[in-house]
């Protein structure tokens, strides 16, 4: 049933890929998986690389290299026994040449190239002696079909069963089916960037004329690229605007809040009076808030928060807050509760550990409006959890939540202002890239007094040099987090290492100085192998990454990172954020197996330079390229097709500009640029979704 929200144009690149000649039952699910299941889909794989096939003698053939002869036929020589292969003879003017086959030889190879045939072959040329042989070649054709073999073949990614020249069949028929619609671009643009049309940029970068026309940044790929990203940042533009036209209850600025403020015992930094400022801008303009609140280890996102929550309390509105982890919504709730009770606001935790009359008393309390702020994990959202008047939602670590999760709570009230917090700076092209449909703020400044934390990489053959330097530490009263390796994408295996290191640090410091915490520990074991560590009643901490964000101890003064090679730069600046929170000097050793890859050196090199987390962001994704910029896999996150969040950066902000302004200039579409734009979207078929929280 053919989409009648799509353009009429489009509809033959929407038709499934069973509809191309030659895509039976058995090949489709192949095409599938290698591409999509549409025909729109075969034209947007691109292909990957190039093949070379020039023409060369038996004599002056290179090896290694793939080439193409003109030979004939001499003889057949079927293998004496198993496990050899099958030769077929040739020569031209200058020598002999071997056609080699391990598998699929047979009696059909000898009607089909009988002695004395003339026939081009084409392949990667091997020598075996003196002789040149090609083993299982590409192409054998009469010498009246030469012209079938490509001088430069382009090479398609593949899938067991589908080869690259069968996938460029299905997608050069595809391309027979693409339409030549009206440019969305700008004329003047495109003659500035030397970009041709789209059909004709499609047509280009399917038949590469050199290795320069398959790379991201040869003009024809840059412009589809570039059509990619527009079509997404349009998704993006009209969702924000969207969000911008619905109603929200106006929380002005309040005088309780204010107080609370006063009452700190400290004053806000400028980013957090900054950001602050601009999220009352949005609760106080009576259209909802949609805000990402980004800030480093240490920022004070959460107090910001606390301010905004008594701002919607003192408007007659509740407040929920969700963490992603109980720790951290248990330490979010002891952060706010008390300031908050000052003020006459009464919080309330929530978490899967609530049962029976416990549970039943605090859904009373919300469904009542006795507590205003509730502070917890995913039960916020359960569906027995009713709310009388939610008017602000928060939500810590967003990325942690899957997009369902994240509107369930936004469905507990029908236009609930959206706070989203993350601790994972973000590098101001990828936030267009994910989160162009939010506001953002940056918390760019650390609270005064805060130190740096002293950061040494240490080879694991000095191991134990550095138990021995953290037993004289602890004799000292100091404490440390002892970090194990990510041995593998595992848990079971993360969690042994953790175990096994947990064992050898109580036999070398004392079995009452070290204590384990990881995520399959049950709630209640958590919270008293961290209570026992927060109150000094342990000295070392062993840990998987379950400590990467949210816990406080501010004690704590040394992080031990075991294999650090092994983490992300994003994840090795979260852990080494858990220490260097309170007055005394702090130190993060980096433990690494010798010798470093040079990405991993590049690692921690930065880690070493700089505590700016924006900063490390921007070389993380240098670092990291393309593909899973931020360590990421999360429903919703984009999926782009030929563009590269990395390696296109800068023209993610033109296409944010370039939608903006059309929505601007022409909020109903209706434009021949508009009517093309629309045509745009529905070929990429962006969903709003795409980075949807809520």
């Amino acid at each position: 049933m053919l989409d009648l929200m799509r353009p009429q144009i489009l509809f033959p690149l929407f038709a499934p890929i069973a509809s191309l000649k030659g895509v039976g039952p058995k090949i489709a699910p192949l095409v599938e998986k290698a591409a999509g299941p549409l025909v729109r889909d075969l034209i947007f794989t691109l292909p990957q690389a190039v093949i070379r096939r020039p023409w060369a003698k038996a004599v002056s053939a290179i090896e290694g290299q793939t080439q193409t002869l003109a030979v004939r036929i001499e003889s057949h020589q079927p293998p004496p026994r198993a496990g050899l292969p099958y030769r077929i003879r040739a020569f031209d003017d200058t020598g002999f040449v071997s056609l080699v086959f391990f598998k699929g030889a047979g009696p059909h190879l000898l009607r089909q190239h009988p002695p004395g045939s003339d026939r081009v072959v084409s392949g990667k040329v091997e020598r075996f002696g003196v002789e040149t042989q090609l083993v299982h070649p590409d192409y054998i054709l009469p010498v009246d079909r030469a012209e079938e073999i490509p001088q430069i073949e382009p090479v398609y990614p593949t899938t067991a069963g589908l080869s690259s020249r069968t996938l460029r069949k299905l997608v050069l028929e595809a391309l027979e089916r693409a339409p030549d619609p009206p440019e969305w671009q700008d004329a003047a643009w495109l003659a500035r960037e030397g970009f041709v049309s789209w059909r004709q940029a499609l047509e280009r970068v399917h038949h590469p004329t050199s290795e320069a026309d398959v790379l991201p940044e040869a003009p024809a790929r840059r412009r589809l690229a570039y059509d990619e990203l527009f079509a997404h940042q349009l998704a993006m533009a009209e969702r924000k605007a969207d969000r911008r036209r619905l109603a929200a209850t106006v929380i002005p600025q309040s005088l309780a809040a204010q107080a609370l403020q006063d009452a700190l015992p400290f004053a806000l930094t400028g980013a957090q009076a900054r950001t602050l400022a601009e999220i009352r801008g949005d609760l106080a303009s009576g259209e909802r808030m949609s805000r990402l609140l980004q800030g480093d280890v240490g920022a004070g996102k959460t107090v910001v928060a606390m301010l905004a929550m008594a701002d919607a309390a003192a408007a007659g509105l509740q407040s929920a807050l969700m963490a992603p982890t109980e720790i951290l919504a248990r330490q979010h709730y002891e952060t706010l509760s008390g300031p908050l009770a000052a003020q006459g606001v009464s919080a309330l935790l929530l978490t899967g550990r609530d049962k029976g009359a416990a549970r039943a008393q605090k859904l009373h309390a919300l469904a009542s409006g006795a507590a205003t702020v509730a502070v917890g994990t995913h039960a916020l959202f359960q569906d027995d959890v009713v709310y009388r008047k939610l008017g602000l939602t928060v939500i810590d670590e967003q990325h942690r939540f899957g997009v369902n999760d994240r509107r369930r709570l936004s469905d507990k009230a029908a236009a609930a202002h959206l706070l989203a917090m993350s601790a994972t700076p973000i590098p101001r092209t990828l936030e267009l890239t994910l989160y162009g449909d939010l506001d953002v703020s940056r918390l760019d400044e650390k609270p005064a007094g805060r130190k740096p934390v002293a950061t040494r990489a240490v080879p694991m053959a000095r191991l134990p040099e550095i138990v021995e330097r953290l037993r004289g530490a602890i004799s000292s009263g100091a404490q440390a987090f002892w970090i194990c390796p990510l041995v593998a994408e595992s848990e079971d295996s993360d969690l042994a290492a953790a175990e096994a290191r947990a064992a050898a640090l109580a036999q070398a410091l004392g079995p009452d100085k070290v204590g384990l915490i990881h995520g399959r520990l049950p709630s209640a074991a958590k919270d008293d192998v961290m209570a026992a560590f927060v109150e000094g009643r342990l000295a070392v901490l062993a840990a998987t990454t379950v400590v990467e964000v949210g816990v406080n101890a501010p004690n704590a003064t040394i992080m031990v990172i075991e294999q650090a090679e092994r983490f992300g730069l994003a994840q090795l600046h979260q852990l080494r954020g858990r220490v260097g929170r309170g007055e005394r000097e702090s130190a993060c050793v980096l433990l690494y197996d010798a010798p470093l890859g040079k990405i991993a050196q590049a690692r921690i090199d930065v880690l070493r330079r700089t505590d700016d987390g924006f900063l490390i962001a921007e070389r993380d994704l240098e670092l990291r390229g393309g593909g899973d910029p931020l360590g990421l896999r999360q429903s919703g996150f984009p999926a782009y097709r030929l563009a590269d969040p990395a390696a296109d950066r800068d023209m993610i902000a033109v296409a944010a500009d370039d939608a903006r302004l059309v929505l601007i200039r022409d909020p109903g579409l209706e434009s021949p640029r508009g009517q093309a734009v629309l045509i745009l979207k529905a070929l990429f078929d962006w969903k709003p979704q795409t980075a949807d929280l809520g």
